[in-house]
């Protein structure tokens, strides 16, 4: 078991490529990565992601800007089945990003989506607990105790469908006191000393500073969540929701991802 204190890692994207390489970074720079000129990205792309995705595609977003004077990102972040079920119910969107395989599958099903989508990030479960680890929390076992308040995600949103593959695997039997929509809302119980501890994502940890403490589990390979992307067909941006999936896809963008804490499924 080891509890740390997380800082913040969502960092200007320039200050991400400069610690990764050194030299000339022209090759991983926003520009080099979308193939559209600025003149033909302009207008509103709207991307619909994943809560956990909030830090790192805000700032990806802002890059994408500066990229492109005459473009505006535009950002829905929520649960993954709330954006799914409102993309299906005709909602306009130019990309989804969703935290799990299974509502991507809602999208695709339904024929939304534009091409194939594509795994471009995966995340890990990690223990949060409020500063100071009040509740003395050393572990997943401790989400059997009942003497605990404990959060998770509900098993209908990707963090929750996690969890329960995780608790699964390793036959702890939870006994949360309450299970939420997302997983910011998991986060911000434990942000406000609600609970003794929550189970979210890494990169959720390290999005919250100082303000928690994560408790690494060694067990969380055994759920880990990959996190697809797709422009969708009836985008009403196709060029800047291709300009925004590049920006993702590229050198750069995986090194902020990386920095936030996302593992490279390249790698």
């Amino acid at each position: 078991m080891r509890i740390r204190s997380s800082a913040v890692v969502v960092l200007p994207l320039a200050l991400v490529l400069a610690g990764c390489g050194g030299g000339d970074t022209s090759s991983a720079t926003p520009s080099s990565a979308a193939s559209s000129s600025a003149d033909d990205v302009t207008g509103t792309v709207t991307v619909f992601a994943a809560s956990s995705l909030t830090e790192v595609f805000g700032t990806l977003g802002k890059e994408l800007e500066k990229e492109h004077p005459g473009l505006t990102v535009t950002f829905n972040f929520a649960g993954s089945q709330a954006l799914s079920a409102q993309l299906v119910q005709g909602a306009p969107a130019d990309v989804f990003a969703s935290a799990d395989q299974a509502q991507m599958d809602v999208v695709t099903k339904a024929g939304l989506q534009a091409a194939k989508p594509t795994v471009f990030a995966r995340n890990e479960l990690e223990i949060a607990v409020p500063k100071g680890n009040p509740g003395k929390v050393s572990g997943l076992e401790d989400f059997a105790n009942p003497q605990l308040t404990l959060a998770i995600c509900a098993a209908t949103v990707p963090c929750g469908a996690a969890a329960k593959r995780l608790f699964a695997a390793t036959a702890v039997g939870v006994q949360p006191d309450s299970e939420e929509q997302d997983v910011k809302a998991a986060l911000t119980k434990v942000r406000l000393g609600e609970v003794d501890a929550a189970l979210v994502y890494t990169t959720d940890v390290k999005s919250a500073g100082s303000d928690v403490e994560g408790i690494t589990v060694p067990e969380a390979a055994k759920a880990v969540t990959d996190y697809p992307m797709t422009a969708l067909k009836s985008a009403p941006n196709p060029a800047g929701a291709r300009a925004f999936e590049q920006l993702v896809e590229s050198s750069a963008g995986r090194h902020a991802l990386t920095a936030a804490g996302f593992q490279d499924p390249t790698s």
